[in-house]
């Protein structure tokens, strides 16, 4: 009942109660949800902090991950993640929406929103998915401005430096970026697209004391690896970005098939959620129960005919 009833609203700011998990030692396993509903399934499962991902929003609206939403668009998929389940959240903030004022900007809106860390990336717009190619990277120095101007913005929000740099300059180029952002007030640092165990780990050798996150997105140039490999690698943080929009949407397309195919969704019944399970899921009881006054649904008789 996190989205109205007080008490289960957590007190301690987003950004607090991520560095909290950040502390306590292992790997935080952040999963995307890329809307209110896959946040409250992930919740379920057990897991304590979600991302939200460009790509996953984005492709979610039907439209490319080219730096063409806005900072209001995703303070929308924002607050229902957060509404809904109370978890601190990472969300993507691409290249910042700008400069260093509009990153300043960027900053407090997904704060209000009630966002716990974001990560800025060093790209130039039209930005791309960190596993595509030809990217083009922003000038080191700029990149450390839009950090400085988000650490100086933020109240308790967790600012996560990522570099694209590994594509283009091997791993000496990222470490160097790295290495300048923390200077710049990084609190964490996002090595994006390292193609090999061996580059992750040297990153991290590199990089020793500072808290690391490791993507592991599929289809992408990274291998498989798993959380505890991450880990052991020196890892602190991993996310899968866009797993649920991708099983959802495989989803989605074999039952639009299938309906156009047999006229109805008979073949495709035991595949989907059941009524008891979405409102177990969303809480609708639980809702229905907040005010004496509301009663359960009845569905109205038809009007009589004239």
């Amino acid at each position: 009942m996190t989205y109205l009833v007080a008490a289960d609203l957590p007190t301690q700011p987003a950004g607090e109660r991520f560095r909290a998990l950040l502390a306590r030692g292992g790997i935080l396993q952040m999963p995307g949800a890329h809307n209110g509903m896959a946040a409250l399934q992930a919740k379920a499962a057990g897991f304590e902090a979600l991302y939200l991902s460009g790509a996953a929003m984005t492709a979610s609206m039907g439209i490319p991950d080219l730096g063409m939403i806005t900072v209001d668009e995703v303070c929308f998929f924002v607050r229902q993640i957060t509404r809904a389940t109370g978890l601190p959240l990472l969300v993507d903030g691409d290249t910042g929406y700008g400069e260093a004022l509009n990153v300043m900007h960027m900053v407090r809106s997904f704060e209000d929103a009630g966002a716990a860390a974001v990560h800025i990336e060093d790209q130039l717009l039209p930005k791309k998915c960190g596993h595509l190619n030809d990217k083009k990277l922003a000038d080191a120095q700029d990149m450390a401005a839009k950090i400085a101007a988000a650490a100086k913005a933020r109240r308790h929000l967790v600012v996560v430096a990522r570099t694209d740099a590994a594509a283009s300059e091997g791993i000496d180029g990222p470490v160097a970026r790295a290495k300048l952002f923390v200077q710049a007030g990084a609190d964490a640092i996002f090595p994006e697209a390292l193609t090999t165990a061996e580059m992750f780990r040297e990153f991290a050798r590199r990089m020793e004391g500072v808290p690391l996150l490791a993507n592991m997105t599929e289809f992408g140039r990274t291998p498989f690896f798993t959380a505890s490999e991450f880990e052991a690698m020196g890892y602190r943080m991993v996310i899968w970005p866009v797993s649920s929009l991708r099983v959802a949407n495989k989803a989605q397309e074999e039952l639009y098939r299938a309906l156009r195919r047999d006229g109805g969704t008979h073949t495709m019944v035991d595949r989907m959620q059941t009524r008891a399970e979405l409102y177990a899921a969303i809480g609708y009881h639980d809702y229905e129960e907040l005010d004496a006054s509301i009663v359960k649904t009845v569905i109205p008789e038809a009007m009589p005919q004239r």
